[in-house]
């Protein structure tokens, strides 16, 4: 079950990712920018939805 909601939040994590540098590269940002957005929304996601992991691990009886 972990590696399953492991493998969901990397996959939002992902989408959101490349969601932010396609939204970014659309309103005319230079690909550095892009790609910096991209990181941060990627990295916010994954640490966002890893903590909700561990607190439903943690729940679980």
């Amino acid at each position: 079950m972990v590696l399953i909601l492991f493998s969901i939040v990397l996959s939002l994590s992902l989408a959101a990712g490349i969601a932010a540098a396609a939204l970014a590269r659309w309103d005319s940002s230079s690909i550095p920018t892009a790609l910096a957005r991209a990181g941060v929304a990627f990295g916010s996601t994954l640490s966002l939805g890893m903590a909700l992991v561990a607190l439903v691990v943690a729940a679980w009886p």
